[in-house]
């Protein structure tokens, strides 16, 4: 027994987590200095990976509202893609809250009174729950560590902070206010008394898993999180159906679960020592036949090293002993100290395996979760990159064609510009030159309208005013039909033409997606084309007064007028025709009269401007002195019978024309006066008139051009705008192509460094 335990002091001391020294008193010390303890690994890694979980819940955040930023009417992001990372946000804070809560659970199982409680009393360095004879642990009890120096409890569902002694009572199945078996009593326990607590280990008590037959409940509650679990037997008997149905249903639920078994009460062993070594070889055996074959959740050999042989209360009361703490010193049995060097050997073998074991099951599944989520939202920022850049380019080549549009609508503009207006101006001076002509033409013609006017004609003053205003309407309509008849036409033709070329080239210029908007509009259906213009002949002939009063067509005013003109009156009457008087040796003969006649008298000079001034006195005087003096002149010139005859022949005219002076004779003279009044006051509106219809033609044609010209203004106005919507659209495609790179580039970031947490603490651990 003395070499078995300075074999065990030498094994143990060679340890590094662990310092062992013997007492005076034959009694071992182990100092467990947690020098590099295991279950600073699970620390270290959990502090790591809550940070790279911070990264990631930023980076999702940042990628949600990227998303919502770039899923307008472009929609570069899809529904389904916001959708999905969104869902990320929730589901890292998520991982978050329960990585915050991640500790290392170790849970322990057994039947009553097998010692479940002390153990955890030992491991503790001091006794925390209830234990003792008999069925004591009532309920679950979860001892976890608190971050103040207070000592405190908790129940299950409930705030408030009870004194620890309270777990006496409410986890004692003697105690009358004890609770249900199933709840769950939460012991804060200070982290500086307890390295375990100290490193996040949390230990869970349980009732006993023969006191009742609801195991899958407890399993469900308080199993599926454990790390490791302890199966603490009785060495004073073997190991019983009821503990392995329960771990047979444990293993059900969980893959492979973490099993150690402790044979609890090895002290008994002392009393036989002869059937020491018989008895543990026959508990060990059926403890790994138990993990190996039944269970099948390790080897032969692994199961070796997690069956062990204690004394729960030697090592509680060692422990309390050396904190110098009040307890009773009852003797301890031979070979104490190999059960305790045995404890503590359960100890670092614990740790070891819940350290793995937790950073493997808890940190290994986030971490890959971790890695799905950067990969997941990175893929769907790709998509989004992809989009951006695409749309960017299709967005690049838009704004180039815009440009080149509008440069070359510009340019076209300005050349049909200055090709229309020189067209206008010729058609224009064409149609100033066509009306001037045209007007002239019917102007000559106008007595023929005028004697195409058929109406009684009065000479009565009333009657008179009425004909004239109907005579009026009866020019200005006709003179108007017979212009729109010869101009209305041929113009509005060449309008026509003008127009529709104006529109064509207007039409053409316009890009190829403008034009179908603009086929209705651009060529105009007009009605046909008319001139305009007012001849307003009752303005015009307002300053007519016809001359109804008679005149005799052969007086002598008349024929003056008619064979001399008005302008050589004056000179035929003041100079007289001079007379060169032939001699009389040189007159032929033949020139003779051949009979004799009553010659006539040969006046002279002086007798020829008596006369004259006679006649004129006779053509102005109207008394009948005038008369007879001519009379007198006449017959003493060229005597009574030519005068008689002259006389009668000239009074007959005169009577005849006297009798002839009907109305319709007065028409015809009114009718001639009309039309030599009336042609004259239209001569002088010619240029006017013509100047207006060429203004018409101008404003009609340059109206069309400017209507042509603002649908143009327009077409490109909407082309300008489209222009910076495409600038815009290409700067905000610009900035999401961007910022889905930096986004992208961060996701690699975070997947590199849940690499690096896998190389540092999984793949070691592993």
């Amino acid at each position: 027994m003395a070499a078995y335990v300075n074999r065990t002091i030498s094994m143990m001391a060679g340890d590094g987590p662990h310092n062992v020294s013997m007492l005076n008193n034959g009694s071992v010390r182990v100092n467990m200095q947690n020098v590099d303890s295991p279950l600073q690994i699970f620390v270290r890694a959990k502090k790591k990976i809550n940070d790279i979980f911070v990264e990631i819940d930023d980076y999702v955040k940042d990628a949600v509202t990227f998303m919502h930023a770039v899923s307008g009417e472009n929609g570069i992001a899809t529904p389904q893609d916001m959708g999905n990372v969104e869902s990320y946000v929730s589901k890292v804070e998520a991982i978050r809250e329960v990585l915050k809560r991640d500790h290392m659970k170790v849970a322990f199982f057994g039947r009553t009174s097998n010692g479940k409680s002390t153990v955890i009393n030992a491991m503790l360095h001091d006794k925390i729950l209830p234990s003792g004879i008999g069925h004591t642990t009532n309920c679950f009890l979860q001892v976890e560590g608190s971050d103040t120096n207070e000592a405190y409890m908790r129940t299950e569902g409930c705030e408030e902070k009870l004194n620890v002694q309270s777990v006496s009572q409410l986890g004692h199945a003697l105690c009358a206010t004890r609770l249900q078996e199933c709840s769950l009593v939460h012991v804060h326990w200070p982290r500086e008394l307890c390295a375990l607590l100290r490193d996040d280990v949390v230990l869970v008590d349980s009732p006993g898993v023969d006191v009742t037959p609801n195991l899958d409940t407890w399993i469900d509650k308080y199993c599926l999180d454990a790390d490791v679990f302890v199966l603490v037997a009785n060495a004073e008997s073997t190991l019983m159906v009821t503990e392995k149905n329960f771990f047979h249903k444990v293993s059900t639920k969980i893959s492979q679960p973490n099993i150690f078994i402790l044979n609890n009460r090895w002290d008994a062993s002392a009393s036989e020592p002869e059937y020491m070594e018989q008895v543990r070889t026959q508990h060990a055996n059926r403890c790994v036949d138990f993990l190996s074959r039944e269970l099948r959740v390790c080897s032969p050999k692994e199961a070796e090293e997690r069956i062990f042989f204690i004394s729960a209360k030697e090592a509680l009361l060692t422990r309390m002993r050396d904190r110098e703490k009040p307890v009773s010193s009852p003797i301890l049995a031979e070979g104490h100290q190999v059960r305790y060097f045995e404890f503590v050997d359960f100890e670092r073998k614990f740790e070891e395996c819940i350290s793995q074991s937790a950073v493997r099951t808890k940190f290994a599944q986030h971490s890959r979760r971790g890695k799905n989520i950067a990969g997941d939202v990175m893929a769907a920022l790709d998509r989004v990159y992809n989009i951006a850049t695409e749309q960017k380019a299709a967005k690049v080549e838009k704004q180039r064609i815009l440009h080149e549009q509008l440069s070359s609508i510009e340019e076209q503009l300005t050349t049909i510009t200055r090709q229309m207006k020189d067209k206008i101006n010729r058609m224009v001076e064409s149609v100033e030159h066509k009306v001037s002509l045209t007007l002239s033409q019917e102007i000559r013609r106008l007595s023929a309208l005028v004697d195409e006017y058929e109406s009684e004609f009065r000479p009565e003053r009333p009657a008179l005013e009425q004909y004239k205003r109907a005579l009026h309407r009866h020019v200005e309509a006709g003179l108007g039909s017979r212009l729109k008849k010869r101009l209305s036409s041929d113009i509005g033709n060449e309008m026509d033409v003008v127009q529709k070329e104006m529109a064509e080239r207007m039409y053409n210029i316009l890009p190829t997606n403008k034009r179908a908007a603009a086929a209705n509009y651009i060529i105009p259906h007009q009605q046909p084309f008319e001139v305009l213009y007012r001849l307003n002949c009752d303005n015009l002939c307002a300053d007519f007064n016809e001359d109804l009063s008679f005149r005799f067509s052969y007086g002598i005013t008349a024929l003056i007028q008619r064979f001399q003109g008005k302008n050589t009156n004056r000179i035929a009457l003041n100079n007289p025709p001079q007379y060169t008087q032939i001699p009389a040796s040189i007159t032929p003969v033949s020139a003779l009269p051949p009979a004799p006649r009553a010659a006539l008298p040969v006046l002279s000079a002086e007798e020829w401007g008596l006369l004259s001034k006679f006649a004129l006195g006779a053509l102005t005087s109207q008394g009948t002195m005038g008369g007879l003096l001519l009379s007198g002149l006449l017959l003493k010139t060229v005597g009574w019978r030519v005068l008689a005859v002259t006389g009668l022949a000239y009074g007959a005219l005169y009577a005849y024309e006297r009798l002839t002076w009907t109305a319709k004779a007065q028409e015809r003279v009114f009718k001639r006066q009309y039309v030599a009044h009336a042609g004259k006051k239209l001569r002088l509106i010619v240029d006017l008139t013509s100047a207006n219809c060429s203004h018409q033609v101008q404003q009609e044609l340059s109206t069309m051009f400017a209507r042509l010209c603002r649908l143009i203004d327009e077409a490109t106005t909407e082309m300008d705008a489209e222009l910076s919507g495409v600038r815009d659209a290409i700067k905000m495609l610009d900035d999401a192509s961007t910022s889905a790179k930096k986004l992208r580039n961060k996701a690699n970031y975070l997947s590199h460094e849940l690499e690096l947490f896998e190389e540092a603490f999984l793949k070691h651990n592993n």
